[in-house]
Formats: structure tokens, sequence, C-alpha cells
């Protein structure tokens, strides 16, 4: 009887530590998000989306001057009390919050350096910031992709002229844009519907804007409402109408948004889920589940016969040529990676930006107005270019590696799920359990 009593009065004990824990880790959540707001002031792009409290956000004229130091010592007790509440609970949903939150902040130190000044190589960069480091590739893995291409494009001489040829004609007419997009989006709306429960006020505003460094935007404004952006500078390909349909929207960034607003925030009060820092490991999920996102919506040749049968009539276009189309642009996404060694070189001195130009070009197949675009959002958002096809890789991997493949359809979008709707911490994409 007297041993009983001491169990019961220890496990007594443990669940009002755990209750206090818990509470402590809302308040220190409120410090994550203030100091982040606080830091977005002058660092505009820092802060991709909140939707939280209103009293949370600075009050006042701030400083002229960035504190860095000052930033930098906050954020770092910061780190040290949420890894201790994460060393010392027992709860592993309060131990898996203040460890993802103490990861966040590593990439608020890396930030709050580069908006001062401070920077240093790529790969470390994407480390702190993203928790990865893309691998690296040399110019004979782009070249043996290029002859892949060689091999499939009718024609002699200049590769990407002749590449021109091809896709030339699945340009969508400008004033074809709308009505292609809305019939894009509503089609992987359906199909994301089909399978997730979304909230019934959900929705989304699509604009068409100029001189922007992205070629899509999804600017998420909370009570599951967002507002999708495309940028119209460049020519447009009709394959882009359902990329970004999926990737800015189902089931890419506005289903991801919400569904962490639903199930952590409205449902469990997680109040740290309600800001978005960019420059975090948050955007290496974020990036490439909304890549993936398009594989799992449009599966195996769906995305081609969707297109053949319902966007290039939409559009105007004739549908001859359109699977030669697809294959070149499946080989064109391996060449993807080559943009991250164009950042290496630009963010480490060891390229010039002529040579950049060059590079993208040759291994990115970009024309020079493409390719002049492309170093624009490279030294705006630097490392970040990462996490569209490492990020897109990763999470490709941890599906599939667990069964998510195009033959089982159902594990797929569960496993899809999984990711956009948790705290996911890096290691537990790259370690599959």
């Amino acid at each position: 009887m007297k041993k009983l009593l001491i169990i019961n009065l220890i496990f007594i004990f443990l669940t009002n530590m755990n209750t206090t824990i818990s509470r402590d880790l809302d308040q220190l959540s409120v410090e994550y998000i203030k100091i982040a707001l606080e830091i977005g002031e002058k660092d505009k792009d820092f802060v991709d989306a909140y939707y939280g409290p209103e009293e949370y956000k600075p009050t006042g004229a701030s400083a002229d001057i960035f504190l860095k130091k000052e930033y930098i010592k906050r954020i770092t007790n910061l780190q040290k009390e949420l890894n201790d509440i994460a060393m010392t609970t027992s709860d592993m949903t309060v131990a898996n919050r203040a460890y993802w939150m103490t990861e966040q902040l590593t990439a608020f130190i890396r930030r709050v350096k580069i908006f001062s000044g401070e920077t240093t190589d790529f790969d470390k960069e994407s480390l702190e910031l993203f928790g990865v480091v893309a691998p690296k590739y040399d110019k004979e893995h782009f070249d043996d992709l290029l002859l892949e291409l060689e091999n499939i494009v009718p024609g002699k001489g200049n590769l990407n002229q002749r590449i021109n040829e091809v896709t030339k004609k699945f340009i969508i007419p400008e004033d074809k844009l709308d009505i292609v997009f809305k019939a894009a989006i509503q089609e992987a709306r359906i199909r994301t519907k089909a399978q997730y429960e979304l909230p019934v006020n959900e929705k989304f505003t699509l604009e068409y804007v100029k001189g922007t460094a992205w070629s899509g935007y999804n600017w998420y404004k909370g009570d599951y409402n967002s507002l999708i952006q495309i940028n119209t500078d460049l020519p447009i390909y009709i394959d882009r109408a359902i990329d970004l349909a999926c990737h800015e929207g189902y089931p890419g960034h506005h289903i991801y948004n919400l569904l962490l607003e639903k199930k952590l925030y409205k449902d469990q009060n997680f109040q740290e889920i309600t800001l978005y820092p960019l420059f975090s490991p948050q955007s290496l999920i974020a990036e490439g589940t909304a890549n993936y996102g398009i594989e799992v919506a449009f599966p195996g040749n769906e995305k081609t016969e969707f297109t053949k049968n319902i966007l290039l009539p939409l559009a105007g276009l004739d549908t001859n040529g359109i699977d030669l189309f697809f294959r070149i642009n499946a080989i064109k996404g391996k060449l993807n990676f080559a943009r991250n060694e164009v950042g290496r070189g630009l963010l480490n001195l060891t390229m010039s930006n002529d040579d950049a130009i060059q590079w993208l070009i040759k291994y990115n197949l970009m024309t020079r107005e493409e390719a002049d675009k492309s170093i624009k959002f490279i030294l705006k958002y630097r490392t970040y270019i990462i996490n569209y096809n490492y990020g897109l890789e990763l999470v490709r991997n941890y599906i599939e590696s667990q069964g998510g493949t195009e033959d089982n359809p159902q594990k797929r979008w569960e496993l899809f799920s999984y990711l956009l709707s948790n705290q996911i911490r890096i290691k537990d994409l790259i370690e599959i359990k």
C-alpha cells in the first residue's frame, strides 16, 4: 500500500510538472513570435506569414539601427530555455515543439547575421538556415543530362534553339492565362478535396503581377485564406499552369498552411505555428512538399493527359508535340540542380555574374532574360534555391521509401498529409523510421 501511494504521488508530480512545462512552453512560443516579428520589421523578407494575435506585433517606432548582437543574445537565451524543456519533459509532444522551435531559431541567428552583412559559404549557410547541405554535381553530370536531350530533341545545331522550336508552341496566350490557370487550380482543388477534408471557408484570391523575382507566390493570410500571385513578366508555358496550381495552391502551400493552422493552432493552440519565417527549416518542408504535390495530385501520365484534353483547348493551342514537350521537361527538371551550383559559385565568389548567366543558359537551358531573372532571385534569396530541388528529393524519398508510391496513391496521400500538418524536424525527414 505504501509503495502504491509513493507511485501515485510520483505520477501526480510528473503530471503537474508537465502541465507547468507546457504552460511555460506556450510563453516561450510567444517570445519566439515576438522576436521574429521584430526582426521582420527591418528584414522585410524574413516573415512570410503571420496570422496570430495582433498584440504580439511590435508597437511604436522601431530603432533605426538593427541590433544584431542583441537579437542573437535573445535568440540564444530562448534556445537554451527551449532546449532545457525538451530535455526534461516526458511529454513527447512538448519535447518536439521545443526542439522544433530551437532548430528554427538557429536559422534566425544566421538570417540576422546575413541581414547585418555577415555571410558565410553556401553550404554552411544552407545548413544553418534549412538544416541540410544539398548534394554537389560536376559539369559531367549535367553534360550527361544534356546528351539525353540531344538524343530526343529533333534537328541539329544549338540545343537551346531546337528545344525552343518544340516548346514555343505551348506558350499560353496572355488573354488565355486566367481561364487556363483557373481551370488548373480548380482541378487540383477537386483532386485534393477528394482526399482531405478542408474547412468550408477555405479560399484563395488569384492575381497576376509583374516585376518580381519569383514566378509564383502564395501569401497566406490566415483563416484558411491565401492570395496567390502569378508573375507574367516572362512567357508562361502550358505545364506551368498545373505546376503553379499545385505548388502555390492544392495540395501545396495553401493546403500546407491551412492544415497547420487547423490542426496545430486552432485545435491545439500551438501559437508558434501562426508565424512562418521564410528563412528556416520550415521552408525545406514547404517547398519540397509543394513541388512533390504536383506528382501526388497528377500522378504518372495524368498531368500530360489533363493538359492535352483540357488546358490546351482552353488556351487555343494544338496538342501536337505535347508528349515530347513533357519528356523534355522531365529531363530539365533533373537539370534544376545546376542552379544550386550557380548559387554556390555566386555566394562563394568563385563565379562571376557573366559565368553564372552562361551556366544557366547552357545547363538550365534558359534564355538570357530568364537567366538574368534567375540571378536576381539567387542574389535576393540566396541558398533558398535548394529547397525547391533538394527539398523535393527529400520529400519524395521519405514518402516513397514508406510505401507511398505511384502504385499506392492512398498511402502516398496519407504520408503527404502527415508532412503537411505536423511540425516536421529535418532529421525526421531524412531518418526514415
